[in-house]
């Protein structure tokens, strides 16, 4: 059972823009200012444009295999299912402290004034969120763009007016930093753009994932980039160094300074929203790892069940929901920050994977939107992102090495068995190895992702494209002799006579030249029996001579069946022509680099389907 796909191009961007838009800018501001003083609008600008062209690779990956676990599944079909399982549990950990952190953040703000216990708010807050999620991810997709629209509306209009009052010097200009220690800042700030990866785990479930996904994720990051550089501008410029140096929520601080009391109320109503929108993206993002590895046979199957009407995956989103409330009673300033090792740390194995999944030359692998300046791009993303871990300290390091540790129990002791599954790491170690040890697996499900992303609705021949044989042909050769070749396998498949099937293609290509363009032939038959239907694809680079007079054709479909089939073989001579007429066509024919490549080409092609 499929999850069912309800997700927009607004809740791609509603999503990705409510994860990052939480502490990261309400808090984190006077952290920075403590390092670098009035640079702090310079740290976002370096952290954001960093976050930018490393998630290059995450759209990248996220439109050629949109399922759930986003970063999990590339790695874990990059990699393999070991390296896989520490990713989801670890994805899994840093989304679900994430939204434990944005909770207990708006417990702090409700529950004094209505005298209430923070932890009797925290549980209930997990429980609405919770229940949000496994009405359905569309409802819940639905809320997020509704407070997202609401939250930007009111950070872009306090940028506007806090901007408006600037005049004269920033408080504390003259201090000056060094470029490296900007770089370590950035690396502190990199935490509030963590939200693509909670996209990348919702792909599944989007409508359009070929142009939603990179529109949806870019124009996310870039829009909040933007913010973040306006809001701290407005900040640093209004605050004074102590101020700034001692606020906790250094925004509504700076909009009662220039705003009155009601900038500070409107901007503590955002910093509301924003933990909202946080905790809500990452239940409904972190639910979706238990869901992947469930499917995989790396955790029980159970955690992989679906609602049947709504489609959520109900027992990840409570076992996520129960982790989150259980989360709060732990110290969250160091399990955050081992948070943000692991999102950097997602971050550069996602670089790494596009690496890998290129060079393998997997031909199921079919981005619709690939990461520019390759591979230099994900090169400098991996070295950047690993210099920022270092950076962090040696206290997330050793928790996120005990949550490495857990990964890896968890795989070898429950995992591990039966488990066979192929990566693409194989096929590009496949010049050192044994060819024979990497099969078709990987490609296979590649495609299948391919074709339930575009959302094809495959006929009858393409499950003939599905079962056929396809022969390579390398140097010249009559049809006779092709027409043989095909004759005994045909034969033997049906056991019938070799002989009487050769003298059919023969009389029938004496009636009527089966070639029927310069490129393309169709020879087919009618053979004897009941429910019997064939197809042989054959590929020759130095071409099939049919007449004398006509030149060699590249692409020939061999195309039989019983009389009772006529109307699918009329149906598969159509959509082999109309397969022909596709532009680009004969380029795909040649290009194509193995036999599975070809079909995978054939399969995925966007000809008129016939039902």
């Amino acid at each position: 059972m499929n999850v069912r796909k309800g997700v927009n191009l607004f809740g791609v961007f509603s999503v990705s823009s409510g994860a990052m838009i939480s502490s990261g800018i309400f808090i984190l501001p006077s952290l920075v200012y403590g390092r670098i003083g009035p640079y702090v609008p310079v740290a976002y600008l370096v952290a954001g444009i960093l976050a930018l062209l490393g998630a290059m690779s995450v759209v990248e990956l996220a439109t050629a295999m949109p399922k759930a676990g986003g970063d999990y599944f590339f790695v874990n079909k990059t990699f393999g299912p070991a390296l896989g399982t520490v990713s989801g549990l670890l994805g899994w950990i840093a989304l679900c402290l994430k939204s434990a952190f944005a909770i207990f953040g708006i417990s702090a703000l409700v529950a004094p004034p209505l005298g209430l216990p923070v932890a009797a708010v925290s549980f209930a807050l997990c429980a609405f969120f919770t229940a949000l999620n496994c009405v359905g991810v569309r409802e819940a997709a639905w809320l997020q763009t509704f407070l997202v629209v609401l939250l930007i509306g009111l950070m872009a209009a306090y940028a506007g007016f806090g901007l408006a009052q600037l005049d004269g010097p920033w408080p504390g200009a003259e201090r000056s930093v060094s470029v490296g220690e900007i770089v370590v800042a950035a690396g502190f700030v990199f935490i509030s753009f963590g939200g693509l990866l909670k996209v990348a785990n919702l792909s599944e479930e989007i409508s359009n994932p070929r142009k939603d996904i990179p529109f949806g994720m870019l124009a996310s990051i870039a829009l909040v980039t933007v913010l973040y550089v306006l809001i701290s501008v407005a900040v640093t410029a209004t605050l004074t160094p102590a101020e700034f140096g001692s606020s906790l929520a250094p925004v509504a601080d700076a909009a009662k300074k220039t705003l009155g009391r009601a900038g500070y109320w409107l901007m503590s109503a955002a910093a509301l929203l924003a933990f909202v929108t946080t905790a809500n993206a990452g239940i409904m993002a972190a639910s979706r790892y238990p869901l992947a590895l469930a499917r995989d046979g790396l955790v029980p199957p159970s955690l992989g069940n679906l609602a049947p009407k709504a489609g959520t995956p109900i027992p990840a989103i409570l076992l996520t929901g129960a982790f989150v409330f259980l989360s709060l009673l732990l110290p969250l300033e160091t399990l955050v920050k081992s948070a943000s090792t692991v999102i950097l740390a997602s971050y550069a194995l996602t670089n790494l994977s596009v690496v890998v999944l290129r060079e393998s030359g997997i031909a199921g692998y079919r981005p619709t939107f690939r990461a520019p300046l390759y591979p230099w791009l994900q090169i400098g993303s991996v070295a950047v992102f690993s210099y920022f871990i270092v950076a962090l300290g040696s206290e997330s390091v050793e928790i996120t090495g005990a949550f490495l540790l857990a990964g890896f129990c968890l795989y070898f002791f429950y995992g591990k068995k039966g488990n066979r599954a192929e990566f693409a790491l194989l096929h590009l170690m496949r010049r050192i190895a044994d060819r024979r040890i990497i099969g078709n697996a990987l490609e296979n499900e590649l495609i299948d992702i391919v074709i339930h992303r575009d959302n094809i609705e495959q006929d009858a021949f393409d499950g003939l494209l599905m079962d056929c044989e396809i022969i390579e042909i390398d140097r010249p050769v009559p049809f006779a002799r092709v027409a043989g070749k095909i004759s005994r396998k045909i034969a033997d498949r049906y056991g019938l006579d070799a002989d009487r099937v050769y003298g059919e293609f023969i009389r029938r290509q004496k009636e009527t030249n089966t070639a029927i363009s310069e490129f393309l032939a169709i020879p087919h038959i009618v053979i004897e029996g009941e429910d019997r239907m064939f197809l042989y694809v054959v590929r020759s680079r130095g071409g099939i001579h049919f007449t004398a007079a006509q030149p060699a054709v590249r692409a020939a479909f061999f195309l039989g069946g019983t009389g009772e089939k006529r109307l699918l073989h009329l149906k598969a001579l159509a959509a082999i022509a109309i397969l022909a007429e596709e532009p680009g066509f004969e380029e795909r024919w040649l290009s194509s680099a193995t036999p599975m490549e070809l079909r995978n080409a054939l399969l995925t092609s966007e000809r008129k389907r016939l039902h």
